[in-house]
């Protein structure tokens, strides 16, 4: 492999390096702005458990984004205890496949 071509992979990695961490932190800012903080948090468990406990319990599951993105718009009450999760009406289906993308991504 040339120089000229391991510039090119280079440059290529670093703008998806850039891309990926644009989309992480205007996920990160959509929880803000969606109140999905007030009870979760990255790290720990809030009212909620923390994301990274949700990202490592749907890991092996292939529908998790989908049916994540489901339940951060229509609540639900059961998996992580009697606790409900209102529903998030102010989130729309793009936001809430965003969101999820983002709470399972966290390790």
């Amino acid at each position: 492999m040339n120089i000229q071509r391991i510039f090119i992979v280079a440059a290529a990695l670093g703008t998806l390096a850039l891309s990926t961490t644009a989309a992480a932190q205007d996920a990160a800012k959509l929880a803000q702005e969606k109140a999905c903080l007030a009870c979760h948090a990255i790290d720990k468990k809030v009212v909620g458990p923390a994301y990274k406990e949700v990202a490592a319990k749907y890991k092996a599951d292939k529908n998790a984004e989908v049916n994540l993105a489901k339940k951060i718009r229509a609540g639900g009450v059961g998996v992580w205890g009697q606790v409900p999760m209102p529903p998030n009406t102010t989130v729309n289906e793009k936001e809430a496949v965003i969101l999820a993308k983002w709470v399972l991504s966290q390790k």
